[in-house]
């Protein structure tokens, strides 16, 4: 049951909201590795220093050596440049071979706590985003990270090392001529202020569209058979079309803008030069300038625009790397579930004395384990017990979609739901593994409320056959064992025939170890569904809950397992959610939900003598709508 948005537009980032925060996050990442960073800054100082002492060798090479004629000291001048040059190129090759080091076990760990913290968000997160969107986080977004800690942090340093050391040296050369360049330097600096942001802006709306036709098109996928069964596959392209075109639109004003940076800085570094070759000219001529000192300015005139120009190509970059990186740090700052629960569940063995005693051996024989006085430790066997208390829920606080629920299963007792879609039966079943929490009431497990108890150890208590199978990438066995991972080759074909799946998994080609790949794709519903039955079995849990388990299989095969399920639920509590009424008629109790109420209560025959809703959905008089 979805929640309401699909988190398309109100949770994509147009651009950056926070760049500290955001930039705080990846350094974070980047720090880890402390050791490696001061080998490439190091590094990056030697290839600045190289680049800026290398022009500046142009003043005494031509005043001491060129202009006197001394061609012995020009050679080991000449000698002394190229070995500073050589240690620059090496250093150059260093940072970056080690960059790439630092970049890819950056996005490694990224990526991967990013996943971890996938793993740990509620359902309600995944309800109100899309798939795409979030795999869109996971892909394109750590992938901008990856280009630019690889290329452009580097870059960004290295450029800087070398405008301030550039800008050094000419203040040093000329301080008259540097206020010419500095006029230019603002006024480049001015550009890319404006140009940038509006850069910055249309980059983050690339990535954001990005995400949107990444999850429309994992949508129309997995959605193909729907679309051709309607014959849909013009809105399906007139749709797709839309969302490609805010795309096209979106790249096209974030590449425009960063597209004109690099000529205006080209173009404004020429006239500086120009003008400063007429006033450093005009100097020279005047003897106010020696003739070294003003090719070695030159050079840094030249010299001086390319960090700002590096920086302008580089600056596109390192803004879709923020605005992604942005986006990885708003699903890394969501509240995880909360889990204050303490009770945990554990096998055990029953002694001589009826006492339990915690094993690691698997007997089959569950226990609640949980701190007693002076810290001992208290075992309670659990039995199954499972009720509900004045429980009041909804989605958001805007609307209710339980009013009020009070109910009880006893151990082994079966409990049908049945109603309209949209009354709540599903929800309910929900609660149950506290895949949400509840505004108020209680609901206890053996006496115990559910938020006393560690989520896993809940969860692993019980059995769940969901309405929607879904199967994993790997052979039956393996779907068969993800109930329950360290199960033996014979649970899981004992886990089979109780389902009665082990009739069609021996005529399949490789039997249990075929492969299912496209959510097995290559089996019917039917069997898909007898699968997920058999994934639950082979976990053995005292509380079954069944979503519609059989919505998916005809009356045949619904017959066929009809033995395998009840010996599945005997002696477990089962909650059953059903559309088939006659699948529900031997519960203990039947509860008739509507908008979030329970109006009816009772076994089949109580129920049909009432003559209320119930009797109606029964004799067809009503429908489940």
């Amino acid at each position: 049951m979805r929640g309401p948005g699909n988190g398309s537009g109100k949770h994509g980032y147009a651009r950056p909201q926070n760049m500290g925060k955001t930039l705080r996050f990846l350094m974070g990442y980047i720090g880890k590795h402390k050791l490696l960073l001061v080998v490439v800054i190091v590094c990056l100082f030697a290839s600045s220093f190289a680049m800026v002492a290398g022009n500046y060798f142009l003043r005494p090479l031509i005043n001491n050596y060129i202009l006197p004629g001394d061609f012995a000291g020009l050679a080991k001048m000449l000698t002394v440049m190229a070995l500073v040059y050589l240690t620059g190129a090496c250093c150059s090759y260093a940072y970056a071979r080690i960059m790439v080091h630092i970049s890819q076990q950056t996005v490694y760990e990224m990526r991967r706590d990013l996943f971890d913290k996938m793993e740990q968000l509620p359902l309600s997160y995944f309800d109100s985003h899309t798939h795409g969107e979030l795999m869109s986080r996971v892909t394109n977004d750590i992938d901008t990270v990856s280009e630019a800690v690889n290329n452009s942090f580097a870059s960004l340093i290295s450029n800087g090392l070398t405008f301030v050391g550039t800008l050094s040296m000419m203040v040093f050369l000329s301080p008259g001529l540097t206020l010419i360049s500095l006029g230019f330097l603002g006024l480049m600096l001015l550009l890319i202020k404006v140009i940038g942001g509006k850069s910055r802006f249309y980059f983050g709306q690339q990535q954001q569209k990005l995400g949107n036709v990444n999850g429309y098109i994992e949508e129309m996928i997995e959605g193909q058979k729907v679309i051709k069964v309607f014959c849909h596959e013009e809105e399906a392209k007139a749709q797709f079309k839309e969302r490609n075109d805010a795309l096209r639109q979106a790249a096209i004003s974030a590449q425009s803008y960063s597209g004109i940076m690099m000529p205006m800085m080209g173009n404004l570094s020429h006239v500086n030069y120009a003008v400063t070759s007429c006033v450093g000219g005009l100097m020279a001529i005047a003897g106010g300038l020696d003739l070294g000192s003003l090719i070695s300015y030159l050079q840094y005139t030249r010299q001086v625009a390319n960090p700002i120009s590096h920086l302008s190509q580089q600056i596109n970059t390192i803004l879709a790397a923020l605005a992604g990186a942005e986006r990885v740090y708003e699903v890394m700052q969501v509240e995880p579930e909360v889990d204050e629960g303490t009770v945990t569940l554990t096998e055990a063995i029953r002694k001589e004395d009826g006492t339990l005693e915690e094993t690691s051996e698997h007997t089959g024989i569950w226990a609640w384990k949980a701190l007693g006085p002076a810290g001992t430790v208290v075992l309670e066997p659990v039995l199954g017990d499972v009720r509900f208390h004045n429980v009041v829920f909804g989605y958001n606080k805007d609307k209710t979609i339980l009013h009020d629920i009070s109910l009880f299963a006893k151990p082994g007792q079966k409990i049908a739901f049945v109603g309209s879609t949209g009354a709540g039966k599903t929800t309910i079943t929900n609660l149950i593994n506290r895949f949400y929490e509840i505004q108020s009431g209680t609901i206890t497990y053996d006496g115990i409320d559910v938020r006393l108890i560690e989520k896993d150890s809940l969860r692993r208590s019980l059995g769940i056959v969901l309405q929607d199978t879904h199967l994993f990438t790997g052979t039956i066995a393996d779907n068969i064992r993800y109930g329950k991972l360290d199960a033996t080759d014979e649970e899981v074909v004992a886990a089979a025939k109780l389902a009665n799946a082990h009739a069609f998994i021996k005529h399949l080609p490789q039997g249990y170890d075929t492969v299912l790949t496209g959510d097995g794709d290559n089996l019917s519903q039917g069997q898909r569904q007898l699968l997920s039955i058999a994934r639950a079995a082979v976990a053995n849990p005292p509380v079954l809950i069944l979503d519609e388990a059989t919505s998916s299989i005809d009356t045949r095969t619904e017959k066929l397992i009809e033995k395998g399920m009840d010996r599945l639920m005997a002696g477990r509590t089962v909650f059953v959610i059903a559309h088939r009424l006659s699948t529900v008629r031997n519960a203990k109790a039947i509860m008739v939900l509507e908008q979030g109420e329970i109006i009816e209560r009772g076994t089949h025959e109580e129920l049909l003598e009432k003559k209320g809703r119930y009797y109606q959905l029964y004799t067809g008089k009503a429908e489940l709508e």
